[in-house]
């Protein structure tokens, strides 16, 4: 009689992360993964009633977003560090038959709570319907949890620089940025602030991490006032890196953009 094999739990949750990481790596490299769609706000719609979402972007009905937006659960969303990457979604025909098959790219704006697979996109009644054959978007609406295929693309925000908007609150000892359209993949995942010195008024060449306050909004927090123009960094997940040089000024204010150069 062969002796049982026993496997700890243990080994099984972490042969399953790495099963799972192998998955997104698989996504991320352009390959066809497959996951579960539903709708939420109106059908022609942006999904949030403001046109938000738990990244803090605003105006998605407007250029870039059009409306092709989604809120992703955690594979997808994060924590906030998925928050503006882009993907490709299409449904197929077998699958509905008003499923056209071609590919649309949607822009993960919000977060999904309540999942009901391994990668499920929520999206905007917009999105949802271009996935749909010609004159039959509302027939595909009304599918409800629809099986469809996605994969990670670039972004295209032409047109647009990487955009840092101040946040309310902030001030010296607390600054929180709300960082838009980082290039062609759209994700960051690291923030730093470099400070200007008060003596020499040039950069003091030191950079200070700041972390994820929510969503796509980044926030320093210090026991001393900050000297400003600052310098920000951001990091993409695919490792690339920008310096926006002195793009928050010395009289910077809330709510305000500060478009990198």
């Amino acid at each position: 009689m062969a002796a049982a094999v026993i496997i700890s739990s243990a080994k099984v949750a972490a042969a399953l992360v790495a099963v799972f990481a192998v998955l997104a790596t698989y996504a991320e490299a352009g390959g066809w993964l497959p996951a579960k769609a539903t709708w939420y706000g109106a059908p022609n719609g942006a999904g949030p009633d403001d046109n938000g979402g738990a990244c803090g972007f605003k105006h998605t009905n407007q250029y870039p977003y059009m409306s092709m937006t989604s809120c992703g659960n955690e594979p997808l969303f994060k924590d906030g560090k998925g928050c503006g990457a882009c993907y490709q979604i299409r449904c197929l025909n077998s699958t509905h038959d008003a499923c056209s098959g071609r590919a649309k790219r949607v822009i993960i704006t919000d977060m999904n709570y309540y999942p009901v697979s391994k990668y499920h996109f929520d999206l905007s009644g917009t999105a949802f319907g271009a996935m749909a054959k010609t004159g039959l978007n509302d027939k595909l609406r009304h599918a409800g949890i629809l099986e469809i295929q996605f994969r990670r693309v670039p972004c295209n925000y032409k047109g647009l620089n990487v955009n840092f908007r101040v946040q309310v609150g902030s001030n010296p000892n607390y600054f929180a940025v709300l960082v838009q359209y980082a290039g062609k993949d759209g994700a960051v995942v690291q923030v730093d602030l470099m400070e200007t010195d008060s003596t020499t008024g040039k950069p003091t060449g030191v950079w200070t991490p700041m972390r994820v306050s929510w969503g796509a909004v980044w926030r320093l927090d210090t026991d001393r006032p900050t000297q400003a123009p600052f310098s920000l960094r951001i990091r993409s997940d695919s490792g690339k890196t920008l310096v926006a040089s002195n793009v928050i000024p010395a009289d910077w204010k809330p709510m305000t953009d500060y478009p990198s150069n």
